[in-house]
């Protein structure tokens, strides 16, 4: 996708005066000149008031929330802005992890972000908004006064002086006089669009997020991922529980009560085989019931950890799998660790028996340097796309959470090996 050119790309590389660059960087100062002065009125008028208010003391929380005035007017700009630069200017202010408005004002009380919005809009107020009427006035409104000198003469019915220059007392000086203006316009357009182009760099340079936000915002994201990660994890934990603690144990004494009404039942009635019927059913959602316990959370990797579970998940294959049992077993991992590695580990298996046409597999694991290795290898057919809905891609945004990572090699013909990576210690339970 192609960027596109702000006004400064156009000035440089010809054509500016063809398209509107010209005139979004006029509206944007002209914008900008009237904004400014609107924010001196308003900004005077609220100090003023806030200063004789804190006689009573009810003008510091007015001056308090002053502070926090360049924040709506930032926000303003930073719209503004894509006139003259079409990249997106994102807020560099963080989410309060709180809710509530006492977070909010404490949070934007401590960022950079909230006094250099201040300062902007303080600038605003006092400097940029005369310099850039003072701008538009020279390159856009002298030249069109000159251009208009033919009107002006024609409503005046007598002599006239466009923008107060020179004397003008006929037609021939007054189309001499608009041509000037054309071409003064033309000429001015460019330092026009130059000063709008610094302008938004200035803007963008108090207003738009600094480096050190931007890692602090991703590192933010990283968090609030890692904690969804770890609720899921947990409510994954508690689906599995409740219903190998509920619904499990009542199917299974279901499934006795039916099993003795069937053995008190008369051998040969209709009663004893509409029994037989309700309790083979019966059985057959308990075991539907346990795998699906298992896929939610296997209760081996709960209790003896990814060796273990692994082990179980490659004995439920649908094709062989060999495991390299002789090494020495995984030490005990991080929870969400175990987990995400287990149901990457499962779902290759389920990928194998599915798509790759193999005969054999053979799952490799290692910890070492503070890493966890997974190789999943098949000897199928080989040409596997990840991307084409095998269920891998959810899994590889689950490992991206705990910095970890999934590649899949799978030439035609094969063998396809998918390796899982994530870096975690081990620890003890």
């Amino acid at each position: 996708m192609l960027r596109e050119k702000t006004v400064w790309d156009e000035l440089r590389g010809g054509g500016y005066l063809r398209g509107s660059a010209p005139w979004r960087s006029a509206a944007y100062l002209a914008g900008g000149a009237l904004l400014g002065a609107v924010v001196l009125v308003i900004g005077s008028v609220l100090v003023a008031l806030a200063g004789i208010l804190a006689v009573v003391l009810i003008g510091i929380p007015l001056l308090a929330a002053l502070t926090l005035s360049g924040i709506p007017l930032a926000a303003l700009e930073r719209r503004r802005v894509r006139l003259v630069d079409p990249a997106p200017a994102p807020t560099p202010h963080r989410t309060p992890d709180a809710p509530g408005i006492p977070a909010w004002f404490r949070l934007r009380l401590k960022e950079q972000a909230t006094w250099r919005e201040l300062a902007y809009a303080v600038l605003l107020a006092l400097v940029l908004w005369p310099l850039d009427l003072l701008v538009v006035a020279c390159a856009v409104g002298l030249p069109v006064l000159l251009v208009a000198a033919p009107a002006q003469l024609a409503l005046a019915g007598g002599d006239i002086r466009p923008a107060k220059l020179w004397l003008v007392d006929g037609y021939p000086a007054a189309t001499g006089t608009a041509l000037l203006g054309v071409v003064l316009l033309l000429v001015l357009l460019h330092p026009l669009g130059a000063y709008a182009a610094a302008r938004a760099a200035f803007t963008r340079l108090l207003l738009a997020p600094r480096e050190a936000e931007l890692a602090d915002r991703l590192a933010e994201v990283t968090r609030s991922r890692a904690r969804l990660v770890d609720a899921f994890e947990a409510e994954r934990r508690r689906i599995e529980r409740d219903l190998h603690d509920g619904a499990q144990q009542r199917l299974v004494a279901l499934t006795m009560t039916l099993g003795l009404a069937r053995m008190d039942a008369a051998p040969d009635g209709p009663l004893a085989d509409k029994l037989a019927t309700a309790h083979d059913e019966a059985g057959r959602v308990l075991t539907e019931l346990r795998e699906l316990i298992r896929g939610i959370h296997p209760q081996v990797l709960a209790d003896y950890g990814l060796t273990a579970a692994m082990e179980d998940a490659a004995d439920r294959s649908a094709v062989p799998v060999d495991t390299d049992g002789t090494g020495p077993p995984l030490p005990r991992l991080p929870e969400p660790v175990e987990s995400a590695a287990y149901f990457a580990v499962r779902e290759a298996l389920a990928n194998v028996g599915k798509h790759s046409g193999a005969t054999r597999a053979h799952i490799t694991t290692a910890h070492t340097a503070g890493v966890l290795r997974i190789d999943v290898r098949d000897d199928g057919r080989g040409g596997a796309d990840p991307g084409r809905g095998t269920g891998l891609t959810g899994l590889a945004d689950r490992l991206a959470v705990l910095d970890g990572r999934l590649a899949v090699t799978s030439p035609p013909g094969g063998p396809t090996v998918l390796s899982v990576e994530i870096p975690c210690q081990a620890e003890a339970r």
